[in-house]
């Protein structure tokens, strides 16, 4: 019997090690008020990365809605400064989530501070790659919050929901041997101009050579990315699931490979977000999936 009991135990243990979802969620004591999106972005930066965006979303929410749930609302990109060359050039489509996101909250009369970041398994599954990079990147990332979030306790999240969705949606724009510097200025020049009507702002672009110009030049002749944020959508969603902050603002990536006649433009779905962050609000979902719509929208017209 006792051996029956211990078997059993075990399966248990096995099952709930085997259940693990897609975001590593810090929690720690603010109630001094002590720990702020600043002190956190500048102990990340003296371990090991780069900080690309502080965006503090309070002051936009509170114009556009005239109110906020929280007292700490930050969405923060980050990039290792060493390891993100190396990740982009093996893999393309590593500019998907390079930079990557750190959501910072707390909420009105709550004494905790959260947060939240992507699992390295998570990053394989929506990247389609398997790298040890991405483990390594992980590690330094949980190294570093534990210094910005002294006696932080971590947890992951729950299960993800299953989606039979793509991951990463891309649009590629066949060049037909037309000079590609042109065609990259007018592309661009369109994609910027696209976003204001459907409600997207731009919060931050980057030229990614900067992470190596040596190695990133070595396999493409450009390699551009765009934070892009929708405030009606991370408002609505941070109601439910604050921790879906991770996913925010989403990087658009935007690059040609040297060996390639083509320029490929894609981002995260929101199927990551609605499947990693367990969203089932009604409003949040709508949210979502208005966005995808009019992202695809976007990017099919400028590709076709």
């Amino acid at each position: 019997m006792k051996r029956v009991l211990l078997i059993a135990v075990a399966l248990l243990c096995a099952v709930s090690l085997q259940a693990k979802g897609d975001l590593y969620i810090f929690s720690v004591d603010n109630s001094a008020g002590k720990i702020t999106s600043d002190t956190i972005a500048k102990a990340v930066e003296k371990n090991g990365f780069g900080v690309d965006l502080v965006s503090k979303m309070n002051g936009p929410f509170k114009i556009q809605f005239k109110q906020s749930d929280f007292k700490i609302f930050t969405l923060m990109t980050i990039h290792h400064s060493k390891l993100a060359a190396d990740l982009l050039v093996k893999y393309p489509q590593a500019g998907a989530l390079t930079p990557m996101g750190v959501g910072i909250y707390q909420k009105k009369g709550d004494s905790t501070l959260y947060a939240s970041i992507l699992t390295a398994k998570a990053q394989k599954k929506i990247l389609d790659i398997d790298s040890k990079i991405l483990d390594a990147i992980e590690a330094d990332l949980i190294k570093a919050l534990k210094v910005a979030l002294p006696g932080a306790k971590m947890s992951e999240s729950e299960d993800s929901l299953k989606t039979a969705h793509n991951l990463v949606t891309t649009y590629e724009l066949d060049l037909d041997g037309e000079d590609w510097e042109d065609m990259k200025d007018e592309f661009e020049m369109s994609l910027e101009e696209s976003f204001k009507p459907f409600g997207f702002v731009t919060a931050a672009t980057q030229d990614l050579t900067f992470l190596d110009e040596d190695k990133i030049e070595a396999v493409y002749d450009f390699y551009d990315t765009y934070s892009i944020c929708k405030l009606k959508v991370i408002y609505t969603v941070a109601k439910s699931r604050p921790e879906a902050s991770a996913f925010a603002p989403c990087t658009t990536m935007v690059y040609k490979k040297k060996d390639e006649d083509k320029i490929v433009v894609g981002f995260p779905s929101v199927y990551n977000w609605m499947s990693s962050a367990r969203i089932e609000d009604k409003a949040a979902k709508n949210e979502l999936l208005k966005a995808q719509k009019d992202f695809e929208s976007i990017l099919k017209d400028l590709t076709e």
